[in-house]
């Protein structure tokens, strides 16, 4: 049986013991079927992970006797997506997948051939979607979620980054050389129709740098994905 990742909160996290009912023991103690005495690892959504071990299980509770730190599997290298404000559905299958591969955060971003914005309650959903990934994955740091932000934040967004790349599929180079040696990168994805003239302007003097990935067009949500994994994978 693979080992089981259980996302707490912090207050739980920093006690000696973990409580487990509702969805979570549905799924650990009766899809799983987990006993007393195996091991599941415990982590807080902001980068810590402990190693616990199953103490007692009733027929709607149980509680997990938390040990010794654990490894927290995250990248080393922080990436944050800006991505255009996407459909409801599509922006559920891009966050559980950027959770998958190790982002830092994703910044729902609006663009000029993009200016959705999200119901209420969809960036509550969407934290839920990356809640499972999390424990699906064995990571121990959740992607921040906000948005939808206007173009003008973008800067601000995007201070702290050491690199800012930004997908384009009329850029020339379509192979770059990711410079993984440092410790942050934004990464900008255009929305399904393509950047404007006035958007490509301002990025350029902005210092973004312009890559493609091939000559094949993705959806908005695909190429999120695709360029992350590039960013944060081996």
């Amino acid at each position: 049986m693979s080992l089981a990742t259980l996302l707490v909160e912090p207050a739980d996290f920093d006690g000696a013991e973990v409580r487990v009912e509702g969805d979570a023991y549905k799924h650990l103690f009766r899809a799983r079927r987990l006993a007393v005495g195996d091991r599941i690892r415990v982590v807080d959504g902001a980068g810590r992970a402990r190693w616990s071990a199953v103490g007692r299980i009733d027929r709607s509770t149980a509680f997990l006797t938390l040990g010794e730190p654990a490894p927290a599997n995250d990248p080393r290298r922080r990436v944050d997506l800006l991505v255009p404000t996407l459909r409801p559905e599509r922006a559920s299958w891009l966050v559980e997948k950027a959770t998958e591969v190790g982002v830092a955060a994703i910044r729902f971003l609006h663009t000029e051939r993009a200016p959705r914005d999200f119901g209420a309650g969809t960036l509550a959903r969407l934290g839920r979607v990356a809640a499972a990934a999390l424990e699906q994955c064995h990571g121990a740091r959740l992607p921040a979620l906000t948005g939808p932000h206007e173009w003008s934040e973008l800067a601000a967004l995007t201070a702290s980054a050491v690199e800012h790349w930004v997908l384009d599929t009329a850029a020339e180079m379509d192979d770059p050389v990711w410079n993984r040696s440092v410790a942050s990168a934004a990464l900008l994805i255009g929305p399904e129709g393509g950047w404007s003239d006035r958007e490509r302007q301002e990025l350029r003097a902005a210092g973004w740098q312009a890559v493609g990935l091939g000559s094949r067009v993705l959806r908005a949500e695909t190429a999120a994905v695709v360029g992350a994994a590039r960013l944060l994978l081996p």
